[in-house]
């Protein structure tokens, strides 16, 4: 009888689970195109991988973009994130703020933190320099299939955070897409069910 009871409350569990990831997947997938074209007070840029001392083609794409929303008035700073990860001689936001300063932000409205490894982390040393700085609201600028679980990072780290996806990405064929798209459900999935239990 016990055991019995034990399978059914497990497979409840894991059509629970199921269902959960299907409507986070939904939700991710949608969330992806949703752009919030508001006046802020700065970007918050999320890091991605370093090649040396460039940067690498999916993270220029986000320095493009935050570049684009400082020149066109959506942002007066930029906040590059992102420490050394995986054994770089360079952190993450040195090469973006070299980029920008090669493509003429002045250094003054550049602002970064070497400190973080991951997502959670960025917004933690961000959420440091903008208190600093008196900064109050952010546009978060990542690939759109990353968006979803940044924002939901951002909001329970106190920050005033909008979604501002990069509008091209180096994830454009279905086979780029699909990987990209599978790692960051089980990641939202794990943030989320993580967060719950912790909270």
């Amino acid at each position: 009888m016990t055991t019995t009871i034990t399978r059914k409350i497990t497979r409840l569990i894991l059509a629970a689970l199921l269902i959960f990831t299907i409507f986070a997947a939904y939700g991710i997938w949608t969330f992806a195109g949703e752009s919030e074209l508001i006046k802020t007070d700065a970007a918050i840029v999320l890091g991605t991988k370093v090649i040396g001392d460039q940067p690498t083609p999916v993270l220029k794409e986000r320095i493009n973009h935050s570049i684009w929303l400082y020149e066109n008035g959506y942002v007066g700073k930029i906040i590059f994130t992102g420490g050394k990860t995986d054994g770089a001689d360079f952190a993450e936001s040195e090469v973006s703020r070299d980029y920008a300063l090669s493509k003429n932000v002045p250094a003054e409205d550049i602002l970064i933190e070497t400190q973080s490894m991951i997502t959670e982390e960025n917004f933690l040393y961000a959420s440091e320099i903008a208190a600093e700085q008196e900064l109050d609201s952010f546009l978060v600028v990542s690939d759109p299939l990353h968006m979803k679980r940044a924002l939901l990072m951002a909001h329970v780290a106190g920050i005033d955070a909008y979604s501002s996806p990069t509008t091209s990405s180096v994830y454009q064929s279905l086979s780029s897409q699909l990987p990209f798209f599978a790692r960051e459900i089980g990641a939202y999935v794990g943030y989320v069910l993580t967060f719950s239990f912790l909270h």
